[in-house]
């Protein structure tokens, strides 16, 4: 699958907002994508959040409720990024969680802590990066591994290696991945398609990125991947995708 075809399959995200709140009626398969792409992103950040598996397991399950029958409407790439709306969303559901919380406390002992207080906006917004980031890296893993099953060419094997074992040598790496694709590997080959797949996995991740604005223009591409803390990995992608 090259650049433009993997464009047209993910869609945009604001192309799925859209088609999910268009007709509540009709817009189920666009919420459930919708969901599907970013619930690990969500779930992720409610937990490091609350460092609470059931509390964060419950307000997920309210936030995929109220996704699912179209809440989420209002969303408007004219008033911001669809990240910041849902950041904000599920900042609130904390805040909403922790206010129920010590409305039901009884009253505590002195050797008691007291509730957990809200989340703090800055650590809010840096949490929320991070989740943000994790998701967008995770769903590139997955396109590089679908990219190298419908082309044959070996991208997530050998990323995926060096990555779980960066001090192998470029023999080691050569026979390892060999050995798990049953064909033989020379250091020079491995080498030439370790840094193709470091290539294809930059442009999947820069495709992932802009996927998540409208219509985005270089400079805007630029802010988003500083943002994000992908600057240094997306440049020379960025750069490829603008020739």
């Amino acid at each position: 699958m090259d650049r433009e075809q993997h464009l047209s399959h993910i869609s945009t995200l604001w192309t799925l907002v859209r088609q999910a709140h268009a007709d509540p009626a009709d817009g189920g398969d666009a919420r459930g994508a919708l969901l599907e792409r970013y619930s690990a992103a969500a779930h992720r950040y409610l937990l490091g959040a609350l460092r609470d598996q059931e509390a964060a397991d419950e307000l997920f399950q309210e936030f995929a409720l109220r996704f699912v029958r179209g809440d989420f409407r209002a969303a408007d790439p004219d008033r911001g990024r669809f990240r910041d709306y849902l950041k904000t969303s599920l900042f609130h559901l904390i805040v909403d969680h922790q206010k129920r919380r010590q409305a039901r406390a009884l009253p505590l002992g002195p050797d008691v802590p007291e509730p957990a207080a809200p989340p703090d906006p800055s650590d809010s917004e840096r949490d929320f990066l991070n989740s943000w980031r994790e998701g967008l890296m995770d769903r590139t893993w997955q396109a590089l591994e679908e990219l190298e099953r419908q082309t044959g060419q070996p991208h997530h094997t050998i990323l995926r290696l060096r990555v779980e074992q960066p001090l192998l040598s470029s023999a080691d790496l050569a026979a390892q991945v060999g050995d798990r694709l049953g064909k033989a590997f020379t250091v020079d080959g491995v080498r030439q398609a370790l840094h193709r797949a470091r290539e294809k996995f930059t442009d999947l991740l820069l495709e992932e990125v802009a996927g998540s604005l409208r219509e985005p223009s270089r400079e805007e591409l630029e802010r988003e991947l500083i943002d994000l803390g992908l600057w240094t990995h997306c440049r020379s992608a960025l750069e490829r995708r603008q020739s």
